[in-house]
């Protein structure tokens, strides 16, 4: 699925405590968009709605836990 829409409402997380290294997600018909706060002008990548799901669960299960 090739999502092309522009996102909206681009948002930090409140875990991010202002800090400069982070992402913002912004939504997209379908999915998700996400982009580095540092490079905002560098763009951003697409996920369809079933890919972040999928991400947001190994997140919360703590798959990338270092």
């Amino acid at each position: 699925m090739t999502l092309s829409q522009v996102p909206v409402g681009w948002r930090k997380s409140s875990r991010s405590n202002q800090e400069t290294s982070c992402v913002e997600v912004g939504r997209v018909a379908g999915g998700a968009a996400v982009r580095d706060t540092k490079d905002r002008a560098a763009g951003y990548f697409t996920a369809t709605a079933p890919q972040w799901s999928a991400f947001v669960a190994a997140i919360k299960v703590g798959r990338f836990d270092r």
